[in-house]
């Protein structure tokens, strides 16, 4: 099928889960001869190494720069505007809607839109052609509250809750345009039904399981692990919590545990400002498996957010056992006690990472089912014909329509 995709980033590097997500589904539809133009709105330019990740599986590489966020234009959006705050800072782009329009003149077996708060520029050219689209949606950003709001201070809330009302009334409006919306996880997907009252499809976030096939933790090593993306407000809500709360109490227990944090943007601050010998800081990870073979525990102190996690499908596919609150499995069909460790308060977590880590041959059994889970349920393969069994579906319905 020609496929026209469009995205509010760029899928590469693979720094945050939205990224791989999208990076690895167009890999994966590219591999099962699908011809994929791919449009894309992106605050950072195309840069060699982006471009050779991504055009070998693309037929068209489109790539429109995004305005600055401190913009006049974007500040006066968000204030005033009838969208929500992400959606304009995301949107108001003629020239993104003029290549749009532009690439709507031709044949299309898809048209897919990534995320609502990337609609706005594609609105009205689709109400004009009359083309059918699919919407998928990594959240129900309405409901994601404070995740999208945990920079801003407390004198800000009444603008939170006018914002959360635009969210609201923005997915009321849109998501009856669409032909189809897909969901990440089967809660997000129920959510969405109750609301539009229309069967919400679903496309589960995956993992390149075979890539992380070899990993084999040190289960005897003491050592935690945690992951993130820092542009994104629950991770570093995660790490302040685990920091300030959660490892005084688990070294009180254990001195010896040691805990290594990495990821995308790390701040340059927080190695002064939580100046332990045992935490090992690092910046953006190329290869996880280089960190994961060296852990015992992915320990995810996450408190809010949305969709399933990546980073914790990744560590399971690495076969680690993931200790983790309900906010951190959510999206996923997993068991507490089999497929891995969870509570939701600093106590309770403390004392279950200190239980755990003088326990390898439980580590190993929790980490070995999670990985037996996630290659059953959750690679990207699976998601991949999740995708593809939509398009046959709409595909099917736009020739009945035509026959019709």
């Amino acid at each position: 099928m020609r496929i026209l995709w469009t995205l509010p980033y760029l899928p590469w590097p693979t720094t945050s889960g939205g990224k791989t997500r999208e990076y690895h589904l167009l890999h994966n539809l590219a591999a099962r001869g699908h011809r994929i133009t791919l449009l894309v709105q992106s605050k950072a330019a195309l840069d060699d190494a982006a471009r050779d990740a991504l055009e070998p599986w693309l037929e068209r590489l489109i790539v429109v720069p995004r305005r600055p966020l401190r913009s006049l234009r974007t500040l006066l959006a968000v204030v005033f505007a009838h969208p929500p705050m992400l959606a304009s800072v995301n949107g108001f782009s003629p020239t993104l809607q003029d290549q749009f329009e532009t690439l709507l003149q031709e044949p299309w077996d898809v048209i897919q839109i990534q995320h609502s708060y990337a609609f706005q520029p594609f609105e009205a050219p689709l109400r004009q052609s009359g083309k059918p689209f699919i919407l998928v949606e990594h959240n129900i950003e309405s409901g994601l509250g404070a995740a999208s709001y945990l920079g801003f201070p407390g004198w800000a809330r009444p603008f939170v809750r006018f914002d959360q009302w635009r969210y609201r009334q923005w997915e009321k409006r849109i998501f009856p345009q669409t032909r189809q919306l897909v969901a990440v996880t089967e809660d997000d997907a129920k959510g969405l039904t109750r609301m539009t009252s229309r069967a919400t499809r679903l496309v589960v976030n995956g993992v390149d399981c075979d890539y992380y096939a070899q990993v084999n933790p040190d289960r005897y090593s003491r050592r935690l692990l945690f992951i993130g993306n820092y542009e994104y407000g629950p991770n570093v809500d995660a790490v302040q919590w685990a920091l300030e709360q959660i490892m005084p109490k688990v070294w009180q227990i254990d001195p010896m545990v040691r805990l290594t944090i990495g990821g995308y943007a790390l701040p340059h601050s927080w190695p002064q400002r939580w100046a332990d010998p045992r935490i090992d800081w690092l910046g953006y990870i190329p290869d996880l498996r280089t960190v994961q073979k060296e852990a015992a525990i992915f320990f995810a102190p996450l408190r809010e957010g949305g969709g399933s996690k990546l980073k914790v499908l990744e560590a399971m596919a690495a076969g680690l056992t993931v200790v983790t609150t309900e906010q951190g499995s959510s999206g996923l069909q997993v068991i507490n006690g089999t497929h891995y460790l969870g509570c939701d308060d600093a106590q309770g977590l403390a004392r279950m990472l200190a239980e755990a880590i003088e326990q390898p041959a439980r580590l190993a059994g929790i980490g070995e089912a999670g990985r037996a889970y996630v290659r059953q349920y959750h690679d990207w393969s699976v998601s991949a014909a999740q995708l593809e069994s939509i398009y046959s579906q709409l595909h099917k319905q736009e020739d009945t329509h035509v026959c019709a």
